[in-house]
């Protein structure tokens, strides 16, 4: 039988022999679909393995295999609850400034042929669900070595419902924030600012590990650490640049001031150790990495090549002095630095990302403001975004961890168990068998 007499009685055999062409008739972009399929890998692998790496490397010996187990659990509960409310809650049909409603509630309605965009909605839907799993996962390096897990487990799962979930939707689903022209290409208050307010809160209402500034508390293994520091930077690409939700020039000048910051940042850091302590160290490179990856996340789909090198370089210097500042002035154990370096980062690109976005600051101009717009005018926005995002979840987070504390019976380990380890007392394992 002839080709064409085929597909005129069987025109789902179309779909088979020229999937492009079926794609095309769907509205889907077979180029945007593969580079956000690709960019969910890639952030998914910023937590798993990424992240775990890099926070277990920062832990004592007898904590590693603990703090490696609640970057993972995270990421499976939070996958769970992204398909039961999560998705819905965030981006949601219902028409409100708050949040998205319970409308796609276990999916409901996202089938095979939904599109969002150009996209299919279950690439949109996995890859804003990779975005969740890692937010409450930055939170763990605030409270490592002395958590219970089952205290660490309730908490990142009320979090996420109540903090992570609506403040998505403010600024993200269509909610307030975005109705105001927040600028925040890819997270800088939803995941940064949001996590890295926690983080602080956390650290103070947990108080510090037994020996924090009194004894040694080294990281264990700095190569585990630089490991995973450096898949944070392959995957924060798909973070960032995935964040056009498509394959186009946003996404690579996303992709390109993300690594410009990223090592700026780290540069500056360096620079900084050298000449105060005469020697830069390893921890400290990769340290002033994340912060330059942090500043530029909100800013990277605003700025060019020259306003990244300033965004990391900010990013650099002012997380620097924060860490510094938190441990050695306000002596507080937020372990991993989660806040000086996420919390302020995200701050700080947050604010320069409503100056450089300007297209008329020479070599420094980024791409436009909106119409109407003025630096002022964006600035009071981006400021409104970061003191609403900052104080919803410092607020929220403060109840939620004296209700775990309530249901858990103390979110902290007794003292023996955290002189022991983690490790042997929670999970009945060791990280090493030596």
């Amino acid at each position: 039988m002839h080709i064409t007499k085929i597909i005129r009685n069987a025109p789902w055999v179309l779909t088979l022999l020229l999937p492009s062409v079926a794609f095309a008739q769907d509205g889907v972009d077979s180029g945007n679909t593969a580079w956000i399929l690709t960019s969910t890998a890639l952030v998914l692998f910023m937590t798993l393995p990424g992240l775990a790496l890099f926070y277990g490397g920062l832990v004592r010996t007898k904590n590693v295999l603990s703090v490696l187990m609640q970057c993972f659990a995270i990421a499976v509960v939070i996958s769970l609850l992204w398909i039961v409310v999560g998705y819905s809650i965030a981006f949601g049909p219902a028409e409100s400034d708050w949040w998205g409603g319970l409308g796609k509630a276990m999916f409901n309605g996202v089938v095979v042929g939904s599109v969002s965009g150009n996209i299919p909605e279950t690439v949109f839907a996995s890859f804003q669900m990779t975005f969740a799993i890692i937010t409450p996962a930055l939170i763990v390096g605030a409270f490592v070595e002395r958590i219970k897990f089952s205290a660490m487990l309730l908490f990142s799962v009320l979090w996420t419902l109540v903090v992570y979930f609506p403040v998505a939707h403010w600024v993200w689903g269509g909610g307030w924030l975005m109705d105001m022209g927040l600028i925040d290409f890819a997270g800088g208050t939803v995941v940064h600012v949001t996590a890295g307010v926690s983080a602080l809160v956390f650290a103070l209402v947990l108080g510090p590990r037994k020996g924090f500034l009194t004894s040694a508390m080294m990281p264990h293994n700095l190569t585990m650490s630089f490991t995973g520091a450096a898949m944070l930077w392959v995957g924060w690409f798909g973070f960032n640049a995935g964040s056009a939700l498509a394959a186009n020039g946003s996404a690579g000048m996303a992709m390109f001031v993300t690594h410009i910051s990223a090592a700026t940042g780290a540069f500056t850091w360096m620079v900084i150790e050298w000449i105060k302590f005469g020697k830069p160290s390893a921890l400290g490179a990769i340290t002033g990495m994340v912060a330059g990856l942090a500043t530029i996340t909100p800013a990277s789909g605003a700025v060019g090549p020259a306003g990244a090198l300033l965004v990391g370089t900010a990013g650099g210097v002012i997380c620097y002095f924060a860490t510094m500042t938190m441990k050695q002035k306000f002596k507080v154990d937020d372990s991993l630095d989660v806040f000086p370096v996420h919390g302020v980062g995200g701050i700080v690109g947050t604010f320069l990302a409503g100056i450089l976005v300007s297209a008329n600051l020479g070599i420094f101009s980024g791409n436009g403001l909106a119409e109407g717009a003025t630096i002022g005018s964006q600035l009071g926005v981006q400021v409104i975004g970061i003191l609403a995002t900052g104080i919803f979840a410092a607020s929220v987070t403060f109840v939620l961890i004296k209700l775990v504390g309530a249901i858990t019976s103390g979110i902290r380990v007794p003292e023996d168990q955290e002189q022991a380890g983690l490790d042997i007392t929670i999970h009945n394992e060791k990280g090493y068998s030596m």
